[in-house]
């Protein structure tokens, strides 16, 4: 037994706990790729979800249960992200309150009911319900999955593991896309049933999901913060117990015990002062990297497929084999570029990528408004851009997830999720969506510029002030706020 009480009152008890040295330990085995699999296939429906948005645009105006328009598809894309952001907050919130497990549970049948529901939309204003909700849903799965994760994960493989898991997104974005070709197409299905089956892939992908969680347990650091340590200790002794029964040497212990003071929920006050007076500088980074990859997404992704319909003659049918590529590069940039973030390090690599992102922009944009590239041209030109991109975007996700105390760490994901996302995710959408009603491509050029500038900004700010959290335990980058003294 490893953790010990040194206080008489449960209610006001102290003990130390190396229980967060012992998780940082531990080799990769079976038991964490079964966890990444179960909680970040998060992203897989996400990327699903805002693909489909995109793919299905075509059909959605043509519908003649739902006529929607150019701007309708932007405040579609907008509505999705608002239930996203305010999701996040709430869910957030209970979820550093009430504990990781319950939380992702609660999230995923939220998304698994609202997704559903949206295939039985019945007008515009139904459809934008049902897709706040699914919004919602996938918000409060970013926060609870993305703290889960980062908790037990090994600390010399987070950044490599969050970016991968991140980058699933694009997985997600590939089976909307096919989806959409194959449903869309008269002989399966056609326009306004297609449409429908398409959401009900999540519904389906949600209950398998949810199977696969049943076993994950609940997070022994979140559990020695809330006044419950001998259940971590259990949790804990049954994973090494796995690498002993497989006779897997596990390593001695580098870190020393922590002494904490037991707590069941943090005040609203000091997750206050602990955002934004105590690590007010990594708030600004955080919310300016979030803010940047937002809009730079958002605006593009949500809007892609008025892009190729639009100023390409794309026929909306045959949008979704323009996102293979598309998606291909999405995926591959974390998968290839996770590792020098816990090699070159968050401060070299989070700046490189933003950057390389932004100045790319610029130029495609350009040949875009100037008529230089061709459809093909332009899908290559996305391709390269995002590979950089999404790289860049994970990134900031691993960024406020990792530098924030244990006790907020969820809350404050939703929270820089929620402003980032809201000044970013919900303006862009609507912009592009404006900007290309116009048919003006000079129109859409200030669209690319605005977001390529965020993200050079971002670069600026990562590069002066960010923090090297590469292969250091979270209890290391941000100090609990219930530990007592040194040790």
């Amino acid at each position: 037994m490893t953790t010990h009480p040194t206080g008489a009152p449960t209610q006001t008890r102290s003990y130390c706990t190396d229980i967060p040295a012992r998780l940082d330990r531990l080799p990769w085995t079976r038991f964490h790729t079964l966890l990444v699999t179960a909680l970040g296939i998060t992203w897989l429906l996400d990327g699903l979800e805002v693909t489909l948005a995109g793919s299905l645009a075509g059909a959605l105006k043509a519908s003649p249960t739902l006529a929607m328009s150019n701007t309708d598809i932007g405040i579609a894309g907008a509505t999705y992200i608002a239930g996203a952001v305010l999701g996040a907050l709430l869910f957030g919130w209970l979820t550093d309150r009430l504990g990781r497990r319950k939380l992702f549970f609660i999230t995923l049948f939220l998304y698994i009911g609202a997704t559903a529901a949206t295939a039985f939309s019945w007008d515009v204003w139904s459809f934008l319900l049902f897709r706040f909700l699914t919004g919602a849903g996938i918000g409060g799965e970013y926060t609870t999955i993305n703290s889960t994760l980062q908790e037990f994960t090994p600390a010399r493989l987070r950044g490599w593991v969050d970016l991968t898991i991140n980058g699933t997104f694009w997985l997600g974005a590939a089976l909307g896309a096919v989806g959409a070709v194959v449903l869309l197409n008269p002989a399966v299905a056609g326009g306004e049933l297609g449409w429908r089956l398409c959401f009900g892939i999540g519904a389906l992908l949600g209950l398998v999901i949810v199977l696969m969680r049943l076993w994950i347990p609940e997070s022994p650091r979140w559990l020695v913060i809330h006044n419950r340590p001998e259940e971590a200790e259990r949790i804990v002794t049954a994973i090494e117990q796995h690498y002993h029964h497989r006779g897997i040497a596990i390593p001695p212990l580098q870190a020393p015990a922590l002494r904490l003071h037991a707590r069941d929920h943090t005040p609203l006050a000091e997750v206050w002062r602990s955002l934004f007076v105590v690590h007010r500088q990594r708030a600004l980074v955080g919310l300016t990297l979030l803010t940047a990859q937002a809009f730079f997404y958002n605006a593009i992704f949500f809007t892609y497929a008025l892009v190729l319909t639009d100023f390409y003659g794309v026929p909306s049918a045959q949008v979704g084999w323009y996102v293979l590529p598309f998606a291909l590069g999405n995926f591959c940039g974390p998968l290839l570029l996770g590792r020098l973030f816990d090699v070159l390090g968050r401060r070299i690599m989070i700046s490189a990528t933003y950057l390389l992102s932004g100045v790319l922009l610029v130029v495609s944009g350009y040949l875009f408004q100037q008529q230089l590239i061709d459809v093909t041209q332009q899908t290559l030109a996305w391709m390269v851009i995002f590979f950089f991109a999404s790289a860049a975007a994970s990134s900031a996700y691993l960024t406020v997830a990792e530098t924030f105390p244990l006790e907020i760490r969820a809350l404050a994901i939703a929270v820089f999720y929620a402003f980032g996302t809201g000044l970013g995710g919900l303006i862009g959408p609507t912009l592009f969506g404006a900007l290309i009603e116009t048919g003006e491509r000079l129109n859409v050029l200030y669209g690319y510029l605005i977001g390529a500038a965020l993200m050079i900004i971002a670069a600026l700010a990562q590069a002066l002030w960010g923090v090297a959290a590469e292969r250091r335990s979270l209890e290391q980058v941000a100090r609990p706020l219930s530990q007592l003294g040194d040790t």
